[in-house]
């Protein structure tokens, strides 16, 4: 049965993630992690005694994957698709998180290693204002064609999916439960257009009651399956600013948008700009800018050589650098021209005022072409 062992793992008291990863590693997969004898699985980095008597007993694995086949049943009937971490359809960004689910269960057309996927996150107790922009983000961010994937829940996240539908994009909705429910009950006529334009998806068996130590857990998929996470009003606390945490900590870039110094669904944007955990975002152009997405539909236009900007001599030795080498980090180009740090700061600034060059994020500068 496809998946059996896959789901069963899963299963296993004790094993999470990244002990199942390790173990498929050394066991080369999760139906021989089943059938390992338990003087190898001791030999195994990480996995001590407790752990091996636990997936080596057979009353816990013959429980296991009862269960599992259960959950086959279900994903079959309700055609359901299960990715597991090893498998080319597992979201190829996700699988750079060491503490990324080990299997997800997916149901939608979208293609979740697609080239460009944003995720948005906010507050459920979104404002007017915080409506309005973003379905002016995405209407902006439309002409790129990203995925955007989302929470499906109250607030920021369902207006994020409507409009991304209402733009005619595919969005991802990543829940905190079973596939079996639409929580809340209000977002299910939205659930049903996203499958068929984008997705849902979870690394929940179904059946699984709802606890709110899920909520977190949901966010590190929002956060690892995106090139980059856009918070659209946040308090303080509460899980926009846990998914945006997450993110940094994968290197994904983060957009807060700002909010005045006294709304208190703004206090969380601000802070994540004030304490350079997320860039400042105005709008979509300059978050496409940051990444580096260039509109790709419709025929280019031709554009016409700016003839009259003039470049001292240190500044075109920087132009003919990031020719030869196209993208470049600000270290790799102060050290290459032999130009100090503060000097190519300064003479890469002046280039890119005058539209020669443009920075992209890390410190990265390529031409302007």
């Amino acid at each position: 049965m496809p998946h059996l062992y896959n789901i069963g793992i899963t299963l296993l008291p004790g094993v999470g993630d990244v002990n199942a990863k390790n173990l498929v590693a050394y066991c080369g997969s999760a139906e021989a992690v089943f059938r390992e004898k338990k003087a190898r699985l001791k030999k195994i980095p990480g996995i001590g005694a407790v752990l091996v008597n636990s997936i080596s007993d057979g009353s816990i694995q013959k429980n296991a994957l009862a269960r599992a086949e259960e959950e086959i049943h279900f994903i079959e009937k309700h055609k359901i698709t299960p990715l597991f971490f090893t498998e080319k359809s597992y979201p190829k960004r996700l699988k750079q998180c060491n503490d990324g689910p080990v299997i997800l269960y997916y149901k939608g057309t979208a293609d979740l290693n697609a080239e460009k996927i944003i995720s948005v996150v906010g507050t459920r107790s979104v404002t007017e204002y915080g409506k309005q922009t973003a379905e002016k983000i995405i209407e902006g961010l439309s002409c790129f064609s990203p995925i955007v994937v989302s929470g499906l829940a109250l607030g920021v996240d369902i207006c994020a999916h409507r409009a991304s539908l209402k733009n005619n994009l595919q969005t991802v909705g990543v829940l905190g439960h079973g596939l079996e429910r639409i929580y809340p009950d209000t977002h299910k006529a939205t659930a049903k257009d996203m499958i068929k334009h984008g997705g849902l998806l979870t690394e929940f068996l179904s059946n699984t009651k709802m606890a709110p130590e899920f909520f977190p857990r949901r966010n590190r998929i929002i956060a690892g399956m995106a090139d980059a996470v856009i918070v659209i009003e946040s308090r303080k606390t509460g899980g926009s600013l846990i998914t945006a945490e997450i993110a940094n900590s994968y290197n994904r870039d983060v957009f807060a948008i700002p909010g005045r110094i006294n709304d208190t669904v703004s206090e969380g944007c601000n802070f994540l700009i004030r304490t350079n955990r997320a860039a400042l975002a105005r709008s979509a152009e300059d978050i496409a800018y940051s990444l580096g997405w260039k509109k790709t539909d419709g025929p280019k236009k031709q554009k016409q050589q700016k003839l009259f900007i003039h470049l001292s001599e240190e500044e075109k030795a920087l132009q003919r650098l990031l020719r030869e080498k196209n993208n470049m980090h600000i270290d790799d180009i102060s050290i290459a021209a032999k130009f100090p740090m503060s000097k190519t700061a300064t003479l890469l600034l002046n280039m890119e005022f005058s539209g020669v060059i443009r920075s992209l994020p890390g410190k990265v500068y390529c031409l302007n072409d």
